[in-house]
C-alpha cells in the first residue's frame, strides 16, 4: 500500500542520512509577523524547547481603538493606541508559487500544552518528509470557535492552499464556511462525522470504528449478548449505537444499557442496578434459607457450596463494553467484582480510551480486549519526539504528524510554479492558484495511507476509516490478538 504517497515508514527509511533526523532539509516555517517565535526558517529544534513566553493569539482591535469615535476630530479624545493588539497586514509569500499549509492548534489558553505538541509533531514530520518548496504557516485558535474562525481568516489571508486543523469539533465547525468559500480543504483532528463533509476531513479515531472491530472480533469468538456502560452525553450514546448496529449485523444482541453522569465519582449505584446486584442477592440469601430448612446431606452439602457467593445467578450479558478511560475507568474497574461481575466470567471490552499504559494496574480490566492502531510505527514516533523535545508527546501528537507528512508528500507530487523571478520561469507553466495544490483525488485516494498509527484513508464522506488491532490487556502491557489488515481490500464503503 503507499504510504503518504508511497509508504511514510519506506520514504523514511529511503531518505539519506541528513534527511532521517533533525539536520534535515529546512522547509519554511511561513513568516507571521504576529507572532516572533513563528518567523523565519526552520532549523533543528533542539531537546527541551524553551517557547517564547511572548506567543499569544493575535486579537483584533476593536473599532474605537483605533478609529475615532463619530463626531470627534482627529486627536480629539482618542484611546491610546494598543501597539500589542495592533494586527500588521500578513506578509506576502515568499514565493508565491510554493503552497503554503496553515496548521490550526490551541496555542494558548487551557490546551495550549496539548498545541504546542501537536505543533512539534508537525515540524518534526516536516525534517523527515518536506522540501524546501514547501511553508507551514501556524495559527493559534486558542481552543475556542471564535479563535478558529480568527485563525483560518488569517490562514486564508495569507495564501494557505490547505488548512490542518484545527483540533475540537466546534472549531472545526466555525472555520469549515470559509474553507469552503476559499475553495481550500480542511484535514482536522477531530474524531465528529458530524462535522465532515464537504472538503472538511477529520483525522480523528472514530469511537464507532473502534467499537465495530472489537464487537466483531467478539462474536467470532462466541459471545453473543452484550452490555454497554457508557456516559450520558454524546459520545456515549455514539458507543452504545455503534454496538447495537454491530450486534445486530453480526447476530448477536444488547441486553443490557447503562447510562451515568459523566460528572459523578460515585459509580456503585449504576454498576449495582446493571449487575441486578440486589435480586440476585435476594435470591441466594432465599435459597439459603430454603436449605437451612432442611436437614439432610445434600442440604448441607449444597449450603456450603453456598457460603462463599455473593449472588446466585447470572448476568444478562456475556460482554461488557466500558466507553470510559483514565481514572474512571480504573474506579468503574474495581467496583465490577464487588458487585459479582466476575471477570473470569464476564469478557471486558473497551474503546481507544484504553489505549494507555498501565491499563492492567486494575485486576478487572486483565484479559479485556479494546481496538486501537498497532503501537509498532507509533514507537519510532515516539523516540524520535523524545530525542528532540525531551519528553514523550501525548496520545493526538500522531495525528499532526500524520496529517503534516501527508501534506508534505502531495505537495512534492505536484510541484510548484516556478519562482517568477526566475529568467528561466516565463517559458514555463503559470503559477498555481492557492487552493490547486491539494486535489481531493489525492486526499481520497482508495488504497489510503501508511501512517504512524498504521493504515488509513479518507472516505467519500469526510471520515477517516483506519485499520485497526485488537489488543488484550495483560498485567504489564498488552498483546496484539487480532493484527490490523494490511491494505484496504476493494473501494471505499
Amino acid at each position: 500500500m503507499p504510504t503518504l504517497g508511497a509508504c511514510v515508514e519506506q520514504q523514511l527509511s529511503q531518505l539519506p542520512p541528513d534527511r532521517q533526523g533533525a539536520n534535515a532539509a529546512q522547509p519554511q516555517l511561513a513568516q507571521n509577523p504576529q507572532n516572533p517565535l513563528q518567523q523565519g526558517t526552520i532549523t533543528a529544534p533542539q531537546p527541551n524547547p524553551n517557547p517564547d513566553p511572548t506567543l499569544g493569539p493575535v486579537v483584533e482591535p476593536k473599532p474605537n481603538e483605533i478609529d475615532p469615535p463619530p463626531n470627534q476630530s482627529d486627536g480629539q479624545n482618542l484611546a491610546p493606541l494598543n501597539e500589542k493588539r495592533f494586527a500588521a497586514p500578513p506578509a506576502p509569500p515568499l514565493n508565491p508559487g510554493v503552497p503554503r499549509v496553515a496548521i490550526l492548534l490551541p496555542l494558548s489558553g487551557q490546551h495550549s500544552k496539548l498545541g504546542q505538541a501537536m505543533l512539534n509533531a508537525a515540524q518534526l514530520a516536516l525534517f523527515h518528509f518536506a522540501d524546501k518548496q514547501f511553508e507551514l504557516l501556524p495559527q493559534d485558535t486558542q481552543g475556542t470557535p471564535n479563535g478558529a474562525a480568527d485563525a483560518a481568516a488569517l490562514a486564508i489571508g495569507d495564501g494557505a492552499s490547505l488548512i490542518l486543523g484545527p483540533l475540537f469539533a466546534g472549531s472545526v465547525e466555525a472555520i469549515a464556511p470559509a474553507a469552503r468559500a476559499a475553495g481550500i480543504k480542511v484535514i482536522a483532528f477531530s474524531n465528529d462525522r458530524a462535522v465532515a463533509g464537504d472538503g472538511v476531513f477529520t483525522m480523528g479515531f472514530l469511537p464507532s470504528e473502534q467499537v465495530q472491530r472489537v464487537v466483531t472480533f467478539a462474536v467470532q469468538q462466541g459471545v453473543r449478548r452484550f452490555a454497554v456502560l457508557a456516559p450520558d452525553n454524546d459520545y456515549g450514546v455514539t458507543i452504545a449505537d455503534a454496538l447495537k448496529q454491530t450486534a445486530e449485523l453480526n447476530g448477536a444482541e444488547v441486553t443490557e444499557q447503562a447510562f451515568y453522569d459523566p460528572y459523578v465519582t460515585d459509580f456503585a449505584p449504576i454498576i449495582k442496578n446493571l449487575a441486578d446486584y440486589d435480586a440476585r442477592r435476594a435470591t441466594l440469601l432465599a435459597e439459603r434459607k430454603l436449605l437451612g430448612a432442611r436437614e439432610d446431606e445434600v442440604a448441607r452439602q449444597a449450603l456450603k457450596r453456598l457460603e462463599n457467593l455473593q449472588t446466585l445467578g447470572d448476568v444478562t450479558f456475556d460482554a461488557l463494553l466500558i466507553a470510559d478511560g483514565g481514572k474512571r475507568l480504573q474506579s468503574i474497574a474495581a467496583l465490577l467484582p464487588y458487585y459479582d461481575i466476575d471477570p473470569k466470567k464476564i469478557r471486558m471490552l473497551g474503546t481507544g480510551q484504553w489505549d494507555a499504559p498501565g491499563i492492567g494496574a486494575e485486576p478487572a480490566l486483565v484479559g479485556g480486549w479494546y481496538a486501537a492502531p498497532a503501537a509498532r510505527q507509533r514507537r519510532d514516533f515516539l523516540r524520535q519526539y523524545k530525542e528532540i523535545y525531551g519528553e514523550y508527546p501525548p496520545r493526538l501528537a500522531t495525528l499532526a504528524y500524520d496529517a503534516t507528512a501527508l501534506a508534505a508528500v502531495f505537495a512534492q507530487n505536484n510541484p510548484a510554479a516556478p519562482d517568477p523571478k526566475n529568467p528561466e520561469a516565463e517559458n514555463q507553466e503559470d503559477e498555481k492558484p492557492a487552493n490547486a495544490f491539494f486535489d481531493i483525488s489525492e486526499i481520497t485516494a482508495p488504497q489510503g495511507f501508511t501512517g504512524r498509527d498504521g493504515i488509513f484513508r479518507f472516505l467519500d464522506t469526510g471520515v477517516a476509516e483506519r485499520g485497526l488491532s485488537v489488543h488484550q490487556v495483560r498485567e504489564r502491557d498488552t498483546k496484539i490478538i487480532s493484527r490490523a489488515p494490511k491494505n484496504f481490500d476493494g473501494g471505499q464503503k
